[in-house]
């Protein structure tokens, strides 16, 4: 129990519940300490109001051009033409989910939100302030037990409610996987379409930040795009993190949604005010080229994008596409063809482990429709096959570098 109650870096729930539990003075008071420095460093903001950098690999993120830094910039979106008259506000991710999350709790009465220490504003601090303005009955904690979170949304979702659900770290989702899995995903089909939990949402931080080890960097998209029944959404920034959760809160069916924690306090863009939803299953060409391909989601786009950079540098006059494929499952696979079919090369790269990892279901579709027109075997950049290393953080995950080697290799081949 102690384990499960200090697992999260800052939780004060958690730490009043790791603090009743018997200890000497000393070590009551050590813990104490610790806890409250972990606090800290991973809460406070600056005196200044502006998020402090994230700790970890993720270089250059301000200076990417994948981050939209003005109103024009937003509003050049045609996906955003909805809205185009909207003021925008600068927001971290983090806010942005907080945004969306106000919102649908603005627009749908039924709408519910709970999870593990969410009524104090959760660990990255995305449910702040969400219980004091909609009330307890509406945003509100539940027990340290995943599998209990999970059943508690397929019920209230199964008698007409929108849940959505905080999961406090990926990695902790595997204890409800039965629930998401067997029940959520299954619902509507096993009863012949007269009863859905399509108001069902499930949020949860995924992917590196740097620091977190193997119990706080997993990548389990794979697992859950296995499953028909769900879907599976993994935004890249602000603007797109609002518009996207959203969707996914109002999709009538079940939606796994996962947001990159490394980039809650990195990524910062100008975000439209008003109302909005971003489509599901539909990829985004960040950037057109003629030559390569590469596919990505999450964080590990903006490390796709320096290798692309370094790539365009050595070699004039080359010409890279960049795709974000922001829905896992339903993946747009219609995009990505008509990619290929334009470069010849493909190479997929994602933070989870190479082997069943998502890349070669990519692989494999496009290998089956795009054959005659493939000019090097298609290349997938992954964590490696081993559990996810603290220490060696650095080497485990797609760094630009690896993907530029990649970028090397199919044009040479």
């Amino acid at each position: 129990m102690l384990l499960k109650a200090v697992r999260s870096c800052a939780s004060a729930g958690r730490l009043a519940l790791a603090q009743r539990l018997p200890a000497t003075a000393s070590a009551s008071a050590s813990a104490s300490a610790s806890a409250a420095l972990l606090h800290r460093r991973c809460l406070a903001t600056p005196a200044s109001g502006s998020p402090p950098p994230a700790e970890g690999f993720l270089h250059g993120i301000n200076e990417s051009k994948l981050i939209c830094n003005t109103r024009e910039q937003t509003m050049a979106n045609p996906e955003l033409a909805a809205v185009k008259n909207s003021e925008t506000k600068k927001l971290n991710l983090y806010q942005s989910v907080n945004d969306a999350l106000a919102t649908a709790l603005a627009t749908d009465e039924s709408a519910l939100v709970f999870g593990e220490d969410v009524a104090f504003g959760g660990v990255f601090r995305c449910t702040m302030g969400l219980a004091e303005k909609f009330g307890k009955n509406r945003v509100f904690n539940t027990p340290l037990t995943e599998q209990g979170i999970a059943g508690f949304g397929i019920g209230v979702a199964a008698v007409g409610h929108t849940a959505i659900a905080e999961i406090q770290f990926a990695d902790y989702v595997f204890p409800a996987f039965d629930q998401i899995v067997n029940e959520a995903a299954k619902y509507r089909y096993r009863s012949g379409g007269q009863f859905d939990v399509g108001g069902l949402t499930f949020r949860m931080p995924c992917m590196a930040v740097g620091h977190g080890g193997h119990y706080h960097s997993q990548s389990p998209e794979a697992y859950f795009a296995h499953t028909p029944g769900l879907k599976v959404v993994i935004p890249r920034s602000p603007i797109q993190t609002k518009g996207l959760l959203l969707a996914s809160i109002r999709d009538k069916n079940p939606v796994i949604f996962m947001e990159p924690k490394i980039l809650y306090r990195a990524a910062v863009e100008q975000v439209p005010v008003d109302d909005y939803v971003l489509p599901l299953g539909k990829a985004e060409v960040l950037k057109e080229g003629k030559d390569v391909t590469i596919v990505g989601w999450g964080s590990q786009l903006y490390t796709i994008e320096r290798a692309i950079a370094m790539a365009e540098k050595q070699f004039p006059g080359l010409s890279v596409e960049l795709i974000d494929l922001r829905t896992i499952y339903p993946w747009d696979t219609q995009t990505v063809v008509d990619s290929v079919n334009k470069t010849g090369r493909l190479i997929v790269a994602h933070e989870a482990p190479q082997t069943g990892g998502f890349a070669a279901e990519i692989a494999a579709a496009i290998q089956d429709r795009c054959f005659l027109r493939l000019e090097a075997p298609i290349t997938r950049v992954c964590g490696w096959d081993v559990p996810f290393p603290l220490v060696f953080e650095k080497f485990y995950v797609p760094s630009a570098i690896r993907c530029f080697d990649a970028i090397k290799k199919v044009l040479n081949y």
